[in-house]
């Protein structure tokens, strides 16, 4: 069924769906005319900090921040551990062979390159490495022309990332 346009006076169909809250469940109806215009004044961050901002992207983008401050904190002490121990025992860390990556997928190989990760990398890499340049590159905040493209190539990356480490 097709509705008339929701923009006062209007009579054309309204073909193209706005939303009306931030939330996303509710929908204007505009033609293609009103929609536009309507799509270039709405702002879906009107009337938030740039803290609540950052929050509502990390929310969106992740499900939820990266790290609390425990995970952080025991990140951290597991890092200053690997490191002395790298440090003091280099003849150990030498011994050990490297792993076998011949059979790891070139997709999965193209994507840690775009990450500029070595083959090695943790799933908590690849994914503060993603947050990174997802905040880089996304086309609604990024300064550069090619910020879409990038933030396109990040994304397909990261999703060949993701179903490599059988993550949702």
């Amino acid at each position: 069924m097709i509705k008339k346009c929701d923009h006062p006076g209007c009579t054309r169909a309204g073909t193209c769906r706005a939303p009306k809250t931030r939330d996303l469940r509710e929908y204007w109806w505009f033609c293609r005319e009103h929609a536009a215009e309507y799509n270039k004044n709405w702002n879906y961050y009107a009337g938030m900090t740039p803290d609540e901002i950052e929050a509502d992207w990390e929310q969106q983008t992740f499900g939820a921040p990266l790290k609390d401050k425990d995970t952080a904190n025991r990140d951290a002490a597991d890092y200053t551990k690997f490191l002395n121990d790298f440090i003091t025992g280099r003849a150990t860390f030498d011994k050990i062979p490297p792993r076998n990556n011949t059979n790891m997928p070139r997709t999965v190989l193209s994507a840690l390159r775009v990450f500029e990760l070595p083959i090695s990398a943790s799933w908590r890499e690849i994914a503060a490495r993603y947050r990174a340049l997802a905040k880089r590159h996304h086309p609604d905040t990024a300064k550069h022309k090619n910020a879409a493209a990038e933030f396109a190539r990040v994304s397909a990356a990261y999703d060949v990332l993701k179903k490599h480490f059988g993550k949702k």
